[in-house]
């Protein structure tokens, strides 16, 4: 098990203030891991880091907002220049927005493609240049079962999540030359904040428990299995992967 061990290791979770963040955050502290957490509300994030306790590895706070270049830049250098290195960077932050394509509104398809596409480039790359300094790092991007699926109202969504499964492959082909592993995640459907609106309605819910195999839907909690292993040794040649964690729906016609 000592491949699993993230002892002395440092995670950052962006977006871990709730929800998927929050559990991966929780579940890399299990494994070892010290972690910061992520956010644009540092109270909320204050509120969360006492939540975590004092027991077991350190818990620390970075608020910024993903979606700014320049900020994300400058708080990074500044973390790593004061505190110390982030060996494992867990960019989860995103968002989703439903309606028709033909109603979608233009602005929020431009607040997509900067909350959950450009943030990853944003916090991906300036955690990278400082591991590429130490020859080792990991990032893991938080994709979804629609980048490779799509379903009615959620096409500029999908268009982004597509984004951020060929963005890791970009990442894993210029970053692993110097040590990196960059792999990602794609949850399918989860009892989320995020799905609250999809969860509370029983002919949703329905659907999807007859059209995915496993027949009900993910719980958070699975989640964490898939990012412990990406975040430690046992992942160390497996680079530029998106691996599904979808009861099999992605399987399945």
């Amino acid at each position: 098990m000592d491949l699993f061990e993230l002892g002395g290791r440092r995670a950052l979770v962006t977006g871990s203030s709730q929800g998927i963040g929050h559990a991966l955050a929780k579940g890399l502290r299990s494994a070892g891991a010290e972690v910061v957490l992520n956010g644009r509300d540092q109270e909320k994030l204050n509120r969360v880091a006492a939540e975590f306790g004092t027991q077991g590895p350190a818990v620390q706070t970075l608020a910024f907002d993903v979606t700014d270049h320049a900020m994300v830049r400058a708080s990074i250098d500044g973390f790593e220049a004061t505190t110390g290195a982030i060996d494992i960077l867990v960019n989860n932050a995103g968002m989703q927005f439903r309606t028709p394509l033909e109603d979608f509104p233009s602005e929020q398809f431009q607040k997509l493609l900067q909350t959950n596409v450009a943030s990853v480039f944003s916090v991906g790359q300036a955690c990278a240049r400082h591991m590429i300094t130490r020859k080792a790092g990991k990032i893991i991007n938080i994709a979804s079962v629609q980048t490779a699926l799509a379903r009615p109202g959620i096409a500029p969504y999908t268009a982004t999540k597509g984004a951020v499964g060929n963005l890791t492959k970009g990442m894993a082909t210029d970053w692993a030359k110097h040590g990196l592993q960059c792999n990602a995640i794609a949850p399918g459907y989860f009892d989320t904040p995020l799905n609250a609106a999809l969860v509370s309605d029983p002919e949703f819910s329905a659907w999807l428990k007859k059209r995915t195999p496993a027949g009900r839907w993910g719980q958070i909690d699975e989640l964490v299995g898939a990012c412990i292993f990406l975040s430690s040794h046992a992942s160390s040649f497996v680079n530029g992967h998106t691996l599904y964690v979808d009861g099999g729906i992605s399987a399945s016609l």
